[in-house]
């Protein structure tokens, strides 16, 4: 019995087979080989063609089928990942009206802050959580005001995991987490958020019904079984975007609990017991996969745009002759704190955490004659980290209290300087758990089936390949070093 995951994303599309009985992966595949395209028509705007995610993921269902020789009735259920605040627009006919403006398009960020600004912080911040900022509704207040001859013949707006879960069934449907993400659910009335719909000029009815994140979403079309090689009447029963789904991949469900990645950016994604947002928007929250009204479950989403960028740039321009590997090396030559050196990371753009200010990266307390590379190897990781401990910082006044951190053991934390400094900076157990996003929307679609009892037992077979408990004796010096760089970045961003 195996359950199918999709892991739908900008630069490829992910498929994975999962045997439900003992949690192990027998065969994954991703589409193109190459990155996939965006189409950037005007700087700023970032566009794909929704049938494209369609082909390459009929060329990833083939090859895990390929790999496994499975028999079409023995795939049960079928869950969906995906890149998250992208819009999909489709006619009377199901068709795509557009190309995708998808999540990293900014296009609409005038229209989020206009509305931020004529409707009311607090009204906002209340009821979705954010600012509209440059989410799905505003992405829609584009298209209306821009292309109107688009918008009139509109039947539907979707996701992209929408518009996948549409493809192999034929219905229109959406989640609240979903409708969360696009700025379009209200948490104060629980329903769809009306009064910026109205601000917009967006008719209610665009929307897709509504279904639960786990359970009976839709079944696979004939049409679409033939074209995949799988079995018409195939369960569709889990979906989230790509955030919420690492967090599920990585058995992320109660509060004091969070997800992180640290890549070329970094996220740490924590779960909040209650209803609360940030004041100053510096993080996202979210309707998390197993919030309910009974039991409010947000995901508070902390991006960082400046994290594995800097550590590749020092890998190109300090350490070009080194691997990574032995950049943790050197690095672990120099003591915590880096004798006094602190660095910014923050050159990859505007952070919101930083209220969207652009502060660049940084190099402070250089000594000529103390400094040496491991000194900049090491700092460069301490700033990564140190500016993951300054977001959380935002999620504690929110109320939370994490605990335990879960990642991947990839990027960052195959360092082991990294791990050790988050642990000893933030106090909380990081484990490392061998698991990505398309075998999560596989186990997902095994909850949502009804195939596992809960999530405690769709990831009792979760293999965590490394725990990271703090060091208590260098506790004071990582706080230390990380005051020192919190004042830093004080003098620098004017906090």
């Amino acid at each position: 019995m195996y359950l199918l995951g999709y892991d739908i994303g900008s630069s490829s599309v992910k498929a994975s087979l999962v045997d439900a009985q003992s949690g192990a992966c027998v065969a994954s595949a991703s589409y193109p080989k190459t990155e996939a395209p965006i189409k950037a028509v005007q700087p700023g705007w970032a566009e794909q063609n929704p049938d494209d995610w369609w082909s390459y993921l009929k060329a990833a269902t083939a090859d895990i089928l390929a790999q496994s020789h499975a028999a079409k009735a023995d795939v049960k259920a079928v869950g969906i990942s995906y890149q998250m605040h992208g819009l999909v627009c489709v006619d009377k006919d199901l068709r795509p009206l557009r190309d995708a403006i998808i999540w990293c398009d900014s296009r609409a960020v005038p229209y989020g802050q206009r509305a931020f600004q004529e409707l009311g912080s607090e009204r906002c911040l209340s009821h979705l959580l954010n600012s509209p900022g440059n989410f799905t509704a505003s992405k829609l207040a584009w298209v209306r005001e821009n292309e109107p001859d688009v918008f009139n013949k509109i039947y539907k707006v979707m996701l992209p995991g929408d518009y996948i879960a549409l493809r192999l069934s034929g219905t229109a449907v959406t989640t609240v987490s979903g409708l969360s993400e696009g700025m379009m659910w209200d948490f104060q009335e629980e329903r769809p958020a009306q009064f910026l719909l109205d601000y917009y000029g967006i008719p209610a009815e665009l929307l897709a019904d509504r279904v639960p994140t786990f359970g009976l979403q839709g079944q696979m079309s004939a049409s679409a079984a033939a074209e995949l090689g799988l079995q018409a009447g195939t369960p569709i029963t889990y979906r989230a975007g790509d955030q919420p789904n690492n967090a599920l991949s990585l058995n992320v469900f109660e509060p004091g609990e969070a997800a992180t990645t640290a890549g070329t950016s970094g996220v740490v994604y924590g779960v909040l017991g209650r209803v609360g947002y940030d004041p100053q928007s510096r993080v996202n929250t979210f309707a998390h996969v197993n919030h309910t009204p009974e039991a409010v479950r947000l995901g508070v989403l902390l991006c960082i745009n400046g994290t594995g960028i800097l550590n590749s740039w020092m890998h190109r321009n300090v350490a070009p002759d080194l691997s990574y590997p032995a950049m943790n090396d050197i690095a672990a030559q120099a003591p915590i704190g880096s004798d006094g050196l602190s660095i910014l990371p923050f050159g990859n753009g505007a952070e919101r955490v930083l209220c969207d200010r652009e502060v660049g990266a940084s190099i402070h307390g250089i000594n000529f004659n103390r400094h040496k590379q491991a000194h900049l190897l090491r700092a460069a990781q301490e700033g990564i980290v140190f500016s993951f401990a300054y977001g959380m910082e935002v999620m504690k006044q929110m109320g939370m209290n994490l605990q335990t951190i879960r990642a991947g053991k990839a990027n960052m934390f195959l360092s082991p300087i990294f791990r050790d400094t988050l642990a000893g900076v933030t106090g909380a157990t990081i484990e490392l758990c061998d698991t990505d996003g398309s075998v999560g929307a596989a186990r997902g679609a095994g909850m949502g089936a009804g195939i596992y009892a809960d999530h405690n037992e769709a990831f009792a077979t979760l293999k965590k390949l490394q725990v990271i408990e703090p060091d208590a004796k260098n506790q004071a010096a990582y706080r230390e070093t990380y005051e020192r760089w919190s004042s830093v970045l004080g003098n620098i961003a004017g906090n």
